[in-house]
């Protein structure tokens, strides 16, 4: 019998996981099925709650859900713990199970596909919102000085008081950034979606920078910005997308897709 899985965000038509998810499972000869399934906005609880009474095993979250997903489970991930967000679920022996893959995703796409050594480097978060709260701690346990800013400084700063005693990450709001430059700048916001960018100043980004938009399938608007302002690399967030689905697969199947051939596909 086939085992069904799906992905739940709103809006969630350009989601390419369904095409990720199935080119996983014809590598790896798995039985499975992946679909996309737009939530209501008020309605998080009661999809998931649908898909467990149809026998569905798992699904990934996505905007705006991942705290919804965070409050709903009855078993946490240590990743899932430190983010306070969750994006992947699986459904077992009754109960939801929930973890984080954004962080590694993030990690595995800087370090393997772009080949960017974080340790020591200096870098700005954009938003404070489930995506950047995925990838917080990773980023912080990869030895990065981290300023988290947002337009609300609430937001960024809860995120921040996470680390206190710890000295390396700060809450910054959008107008504190003038003067400042940093090694990699990552634009966890949803601006991309709204072809939008959020209020950055001139020279944020050192000499060999990475401007990298957790936006995936478009040239967003902080793209636009970086090559502009002379980034050296500038990247989507393609990789990332498919290096923390292999990871979500991996937790669902217990085999490690390769992720290479599949972001190859997705690249043409």
């Amino acid at each position: 019998m086939t085992d069904r899985y799906a992905v739940i965000g709103n809006p969630i038509s350009h989601s390419k996981s369904p095409l990720i998810h199935k080119l996983f499972a014809e590598q790896t000869g798995q039985d499975m099925s992946y679909e996309a399934i737009e939530a209501p906005l008020d309605g998080f609880a009661a999809t998931i709650q649908r898909l467990r009474d149809e026998g569905y095993k798992g699904c990934n979250v996505t905007v705006p859900f991942k705290f919804e997903a965070y409050a709903l489970c009855d078993q946490l991930a240590p990743r899932a713990r430190d983010a306070k967000a969750v994006n992947t679920l699986a459904f077992r022996d009754g109960k939801i199970l929930g973890t984080n893959t954004d962080g590694a995703g993030l990690l595995a796409d800087l370090d393997k596909n772009l080949e960017f050594k974080l340790m020591w480097k200096d870098a700005l978060l954009l938003g404070a919102g489930g995506a950047a709260a995925g990838v917080v701690w990773p980023l912080f346990n990869a030895g990065l000085g981290l300023d988290i800013a947002n337009r609300n400084i609430e937001k960024a700063q809860l995120l921040a008081d996470e680390f206190k005693g710890a000295g390396t990450v700060y809450a910054r709001r959008y107008e504190e950034l003038t003067g400042k430059s940093y090694d990699l700048v990552i634009n966890a916001t949803s601006s991309g979606l709204s072809d939008e960018l959020p209020p950055l100043p001139d020279g944020l980004f050192k000499p060999g920078a990475l401007a990298y938009d957790m936006m995936y399938g478009r040239e967003t608007p902080f793209m636009a910005y970086a090559r502009k302002q002379g980034a050296a690399i500038v990247s989507d967030g393609l990789g990332m997308l498919v290096e923390q689905a292999a990871d979500a697969f991996f937790l669902w199947r217990n085999v490690r897709p390769d992720t290479k051939p599949v972001l190859a596909l997705l690249r043409k």
